[in-house]
């Protein structure tokens, strides 16, 4: 019996070696796999960051590209208001020396009226209205 004892210790030895052996190949397969998927996720990791660092530096091109123009609006804002009121002063200029021109056009013409008055009243004519 002991030979009987012995060839079912090893025939139980040599089955519990080979389910080891096929834990172990398989247990190195998921860990292959594992180790793949972990190297693309790291390779996305550094993609998307890579674009995340594009897009930040896109970011700030823009932002300091609006700041310049903010910058250049707000004085186009003040040199317009300045025109405007550049524009308003010459403005009233123009009206205030209308209303001289019209004035000196109505004394010009009572100056008119007056001299045919006086040359009339020279010549001794009748006076005509």
């Amino acid at each position: 019996m002991d030979n009987g004892i012995k060839s079912k210790v090893i025939l139980i030895l040599g089955f519990l070696v080979i389910m080891f052996f096929a834990l172990t190949v398989n247990s190195c397969t998921e860990l292959q796999k594992q180790k793949k998927l972990k190297d693309r996720e790291i390779a996305q990791r550094m993609e998307l960051e890579e674009r995340i660092l594009k897009l930040n530096e896109e970011k700030k091109d823009l932002e300091s590209k609006l700041n310049k123009c903010q910058g250049e609006l707000e004085e186009q804002i003040k040199n317009l208001e300045a025109s405007q009121k550049a524009l308003l002063q010459e403005q009233l200029v123009n009206k205030s020396l209308k209303e001289e021109l019209e004035k000196i056009t109505r004394l010009k013409e009572a100056l008119e009226e007056d001299l045919k008055e006086a040359l009339v009243e020279k010549k001794g004519l009748p006076k005509k209205k």
